[in-house]
């Protein structure tokens, strides 16, 4: 009987073994060159998804986002940039050309996706999912979703709060904080 029981217990694989998914984490996305992306791989991880346009008064806050990723990447911060044409038509390139401004403008090493549709209900299952939890949806690009390590629960901030604000960043280092 030892034995056997041994030997179920080495056959499970390490797949059926690991935690679900997060709910709000549970999507696959297009990132920015087309490839499929799966958000689980960020579960454990508080998660800043934005989303972003090239032609906004708020691009400058792509800076401010990079320094994020710099400073709190090692601690488990990990950045979404989700570009969107929804707000006043300020994202009117393609994804190449979105990736390039970004690379180029702002140095963006932190991850960037498909232009998505984020202002209405059913555009993108990721930013259907953050307007639930937190009750707000994008108002304005550059509208910021802070993610639990939990991947269940997410705080919303409107797009005027910079990414390098006192409010935005203490926010960011009680999620960083260590359980």
């Amino acid at each position: 009987m030892r034995n056997i029981l041994a030997t179920v217990i080495l056959t499970i694989s390490p797949l059926a073994m690991a935690a679900p998914c997060p709910s709000l984490l549970s999507h696959k996305v297009a990132n920015i060159l087309g490839e499929t992306q799966d958000l689980c791989e960020h579960a454990g991880k508080v998660v800043l998804v934005v989303n972003t346009a090239s032609f906004c008064g708020y691009t400058p806050q792509y800076k401010g986002l990079q320094a994020l990723h710099e400073k709190y990447g090692k601690r488990g911060l990990v950045i979404l940039g989700f570009p969107s044409n929804d707000f006043g038509k300020q994202e009117p390139g393609s994804n190449k050309e979105i990736a390039d401004f970004c690379d180029r403008t702002y140095a963006v090493k932190f991850p960037m996706f498909a232009k998505t549709s984020v202002k209405d209900a059913g555009g993108s299952a990721v930013f259907d999912a953050l307007a639930n939890a937190t009750g707000e949806r994008p108002k304005w690009n550059f509208h910021k979703y802070l993610v639990a390590r939990d991947g269940k629960t997410a705080v919303s901030f409107p797009s005027k709060v910079d990414p390098e604000s006192k409010e935005f960043v203490a926010k960011v280092e009680e999620l960083l904080a260590p359980r």
